[in-house]
């Protein structure tokens, strides 16, 4: 699913508005406040996501100081083991790095382990 920005559902509107005055009855004009308003609305709408954008970047860049901060500690985590039973598991972070979607990765005694799998941290 690809998502729509403001700037492209912009764009869009002035080609819409461009095409309305153009063609429209000159004893019936466009109401100005109207239009004011939307492009008052495309403005704000730009500037959320702006805002969305930067909170995003700054919550990539808390969780990846963290995971920095968990190299050579134990940490407990949830993981299935060679013969197939599921229990936690207690290892060092030796490194930590981000996989091709961008989640941030922790690896620990063999095993790979994403922050949200982590249950506990010791010294």
């Amino acid at each position: 699913m690809s998502s729509i920005s403001a700037s492209s559902i912009q764009a869009d509107y002035m080609k819409l508005l461009i095409t309305q005055l153009k063609n429209q009855n000159p004893l019936e004009p466009l109401d100005n406040n109207e239009m004011a308003s939307q492009l008052a609305q495309f403005s704000q709408l730009q500037q959320l996501e702006s805002m969305n954008s930067n909170f995003k970047n700054v919550l990539t860049t808390t969780k990846m100081h963290y995971a920095s901060s968990l190299i050579g500690k134990d940490i407990s985590f949830v993981a299935q083991s060679s013969d197939g039973t599921i229990g936690i598991v207690n290892a060092i972070v030796d490194k930590i790095y981000t996989d091709e979607n961008g989640n941030i990765i922790l690896s620990a005694g063999g095993y790979d382990v994403s922050l949200e799998n982590i249950v506990a941290v010791q010294n």
